[in-house]
């Protein structure tokens, strides 16, 4: 198939290009630069994914039989009209549109499955907002003209790439020999993702019927909280991980963020739990998730093939003091 990935230079989106590629489909990238490092046999396309126009000029021109929306501008937002511009521009040839969300597309909650209602439009939180209206403004589309869209939840999302200090967070510190800080006890339940498993469940989207119109959790199965999850990264690392336990109200008055100078507990991680079940993708697109800790030792390869960041502890080493 003529596929285009939105977004397709980047971590999930540049998975699903060699997976993509690997299958023998014709790959093509939309990106906002000129050229990329996906080799000569990827097809380039430059444009904004907020510039409307020239969005609708470019997919209007190609006739693409499947897309791949994995673009967010962590910026400006992308929002529900940017999504549904690009979707409404595909050509005729268009047999399958599969659109990247997130499980925050929910809003919150514990154990949720693809059935459970999608955060309001008027959600506070714009990430939030953006993922929950474009999801609705697609399956509007498909039920009033059929627009064969499959969507993916996604939790957070670990493996080589990583775009967020995450990961790379802990197992420099467990490294170090620096105690891990946990939000009060460390119970808040947590889900991740490979990376490669969402490219994974991409590529079958366009391979199953059956995926048009429907929307999916994609998650490892394995039960996680803050405290397992770094357990699972220490044994990773093959690295004891030493916890200290701190209250979150302590952590936040002291001037705790999760991204910036006070990093505490890696960027964007300590949030309220929103976990999901996945059985749906393993009955319909027969995937099965590849096992935590595999999937971390692939992580940890290429961590460790990497610069290491230098890191100040000033922030933790106050907030020890006082634990």
């Amino acid at each position: 198939m003529r596929v285009l990935v939105i977004g397709g230079t980047q971590f999930m989106g540049r998975e699903t290009v060699r997976r993509l590629m690997d299958r023998g489909h014709n790959v093509w990238v939309l990106h906002r630069r000129d050229s990329h490092d996906l080799g000569p046999e990827v097809g380039n396309l430059q444009a904004d994914r907020g510039d409307l126009d020239a969005m609708s000029r470019l997919l209007g021109a190609n006739a693409f039989e499947a897309v791949f929306d994995f673009a967010y501008d962590w910026e400006k937002g992308t929002t529900a009209e940017q999504v549904e511009g690009a979707a409404r521009a595909c050509t005729d040839s268009l047999q399958r549109y599969v659109f990247i969300s997130s499980v925050a597309a929910y809003g919150g909650g514990v154990g949720l499955a693809e059935d459970a209602p999608l955060a309001p439009d008027d959600f506070p939180n714009p990430y939030v907002q953006h993922k929950a209206s474009s999801e609705r403004a697609l399956f509007r589309m498909h039920e009033t003209t059929g627009f064969p869209v499959t969507t993916f939840r996604p939790p957070f999302v670990h493996g080589p790439r990583q775009m967020f200090y995450r990961e790379q967070f802990f197992w420099d510190r467990l490294r170090d020999g620096r105690p891990i800080i946990l939000p009060d006890d460390g119970s808040t339940p947590m889900q991740w993702v490979f990376a490669r498993d969402v490219a994974e469940v991409c590529a079958r989207a366009i391979e199953v019927p059956a995926a048009a119109g429907e929307a999916f959790n994609v998650a490892h199965k394995e039960p996680l909280t803050q405290r397992t999850f770094v357990e699972a990264l220490g044994r990773t690392a093959g690295i004891e991980p030493a916890f200290v336990s701190v209250p979150r109200e302590a952590i936040i008055a002291a001037g705790g963020q999760m991204i910036g100078n006070n990093l505490y507990y890696g960027e964007y991680l300590d949030l309220p739990p929103l976990t999901t079940v996945v059985g749906k993708v393993e009955r319909i697109l027969g995937f099965t998730p590849t096992p935590l800790d595999a999937a971390l030792r692939a992580t940890f390869e290429w961590y460790l093939s990497e610069p290491r960041r230098p890191v100040d502890y000033a922030f933790e080493d106050k907030l020890l003091v006082n634990a």
